[in-house]
C-alpha cells in the first residue's frame, strides 16, 4: 500500500488512490475486530480490545474524507491530497489507536513474561520493518533514488558539534531515565516490580557484549529513521513523540512511559534542529548507557565527561548566536 501511494503522488487519479488505500485499510482493521470477537477460536482478544479495534477502524476510515485530511492539516504539517501522506496518517492512527485498546485493557506486562526471551534474530525482526516502512515511505526507488532519499530522511553527515550534542544529550536523558525509575519504585512499587520482571524475561538474552551492542544500535537505527526521520517532518514533533511512546509496550501504563515520551520529545528536537543522524547517534548512546548499567567509579567518571560535553555544546551554541547579533548590530547601524 506505501509502494502504491507513493506511485500515485502527482497522477490525475491521485484523490482516488487516496481514498481507496485509505478506506482499504481502515476497513481491514474494523473487520479484524469484527471477526475476532465473533468468529475467532479460543484464543481472542478480550471484548474491549475488539470493540477498541473496531472503533479505531472506523476513526481510520474517517480520514478518506478530504475535508477531514484538511482539517487534521491545520494541526500537523501534511499535504491533504497526497496518497503518501494520507496513509502514513491512517497508519498513525491505527498505531495509536490499537496500542491503546492493548494499553488499557490488557495487562501487557503479564503478556510479555509468556512470550519467549528474545534474541538478536527476533530483534531485527521487530525493528527492521520500521526501516523497510521509513524507505518505502519517502518513495525509494519509486520517487526518489537513495541520494534524495537519505536527505529527506534527514540522514546526512553531522558536523563534529553535532556529535557533542548527541552524546551530551544521551546523559540527560540517561538520567532522565534514572531518576523515572527512582519516581516508580517510590510511588508505585507494584508497577515498577512488574515493568523490571518484564524487561529482564524479554532483554535477558541479550545481556553479553554482543546483544548490549545490538540493543543500542539496532533499535537506536530503525526507530529513529522511521520517527525522526521520515514521520517527524510530516506529523510534527508532538504527534511523532506520541507514536514513539505507544510502541514500547513493553512499560505498560507506568512513569516509565512518560520518561519515554520527554525523551521521544528531546530526540525529536534534535532532529529538528540538527539532523537524524545526530539523534540516531544519541539514541544508540542512551541504549548503550542503559545496557551497560553504569555505577561507582565509571558512573562518576561519567558524570565529569557530561559535564564537558554540555559545557562544549553550550559555548557551540553561544557562539553560533553571537555572530549572528554582532551582525544586526552592524545592520541597524548601517540603517541608522
Amino acid at each position: 500500500m506505501v509502494i502504491a501511494a507513493n506511485a500515485s503522488v502527482g497522477k490525475p487519479w491521485a484523490h482516488h488512490a487516496t481514498a481507496i488505500l485509505a478506506g482499504l485499510l481502515a476497513g481491514a482493521v474494523f473487520l479484524f475486530g469484527v471477526f475476532d470477537m465473533t468468529v475467532a477460536g479460543s484464543v481472542h482478544n478480550p471484548l474491549a480490545v475488539d470493540i477498541g479495534i473496531m472503533v479505531t477502524g472506523l476513526a481510520a476510515a474517517g480520514l478518506a474524507s478530504k475535508p477531514v485530511r484538511e482539517r487534521a492539516a491545520r494541526l500537523i504539517p501534511i499535504d491533504p491530497d497526497n496518497p503518501v501522506h494520507s496513509l502514513a496518517l491512517v497508519l498513525a492512527v491505527i498505531l495509536l489507536g490499537t496500542q491503546i485498546a492493548s494499553l488499557a485493557f490488557t495487562n501487557v506486562l503479564a503478556a510479555d513474561q509468556q512470550l519467549p526471551p528474545l534474541n538478536i534474530g527476533d530483534l531485527l525482526g521487530q525493528e527492521v520493518p520500521f526501516l523497510v516502512i521509513a524507505l518505502a515511505g519517502v518513495g525509494l526507488w519509486v520517487r526518489r533514488n537513495l541520494a534524495a532519499s537519505a536527505d529527506r530522511l534527514g540522514v546526512v553527515v553531522p558536523a563534529w558539534w553535532h556529535m557533542a550534542l548527541a552524546l551530551a544529550a544521551a546523559g540527560v536523558f540517561f538520567g532522565i531515565g534514572q531518576l523515572s525509575g527512582y519516581l516508580s519504585q517510590t510511588l508505585t512499587p507494584g508497577i515498577a516490580q512488574q515493568v523490571d520482571q518484564s524487561s529482564q524475561h524479554l532483554f535477558g538474552g541479550l545481556t553479553g557484549a554482543t546483544g548490549i551492542v545490538a540493543l543500542a544500535l539496532i533499535p537506536g537505527i530503525c526507530e529513529e529513521i522511521l520517527f525522526r526521520g521520515a514521520l517527524q517532518p510530516r506529523f510534527g514533533l508532538l504527534l511523532t513523540a506520541v507514536l514513539f511512546a505507544a510502541i514500547h509496550t513493553e512499560y505498560g501504563l507506568s512513569i516509565d512511559v512518560l520518561a519515554i515520551l520527554v525523551i521521544a520529545l528531546g530526540l525529536g528536537a534534535i532532529r529538528k534542529y540538527t539532523n537524524t543522524t545526530t539523534s540516531i547517534v544519541c539514541h544508540v548512546t542512551y541504549n548503550l548507557l542503559i545496557g551497560l548499567s553504569l555505577g561507582g567509579a565509571i558512573l562518576v567518571a561519567g558524570i565529569g565527561v557530561e559535564v564537558v560535553l554540555v559545557a562544549v555544546v553550550g559555548y557551540v551554541l553561544w557562539s553560533r548566536r553571537r555572530p549572528s547579533g554582532e551582525q544586526a548590530m552592524v545592520e541597524n547601524a548601517s540603517v541608522r
